[in-house]
């Protein structure tokens, strides 16, 4: 991908917390209006989102979203291979 350690990280977060949003939406069978209503956004943002489009998701807004949707986020921390 080109990003530095810190960016890649991050979007890796980012990624699976999308991949889980996604099978969640798909599961319950809401539409982008109902997950846009529910979380406090636009569905305009909720389709970029659920379109893999992540300029428009932080891990904030993602989090949140899954948290109205009845999930809790856990996250772990490990020491990586590589030094920053």
């Amino acid at each position: 991908m080109g990003l530095p350690a810190a960016e890649a990280s991050e979007w890796q977060f980012r990624h699976a917390l999308l991949k889980r949003l996604k099978e969640v939406v798909l599961r319950q069978g809401m539409t982008h209006d109902e997950v846009a209503k529910r979380s406090g956004t636009s569905r305009t943002r909720v389709t970029a989102i659920l379109n893999d489009d992540l300029d428009y998701a932080s891990s904030d807004l993602l989090v949140r979203v899954l948290a109205v949707l009845g999930y809790r986020v856990r996250a772990s921390v490990v020491k990586s291979n590589t030094t920053a």
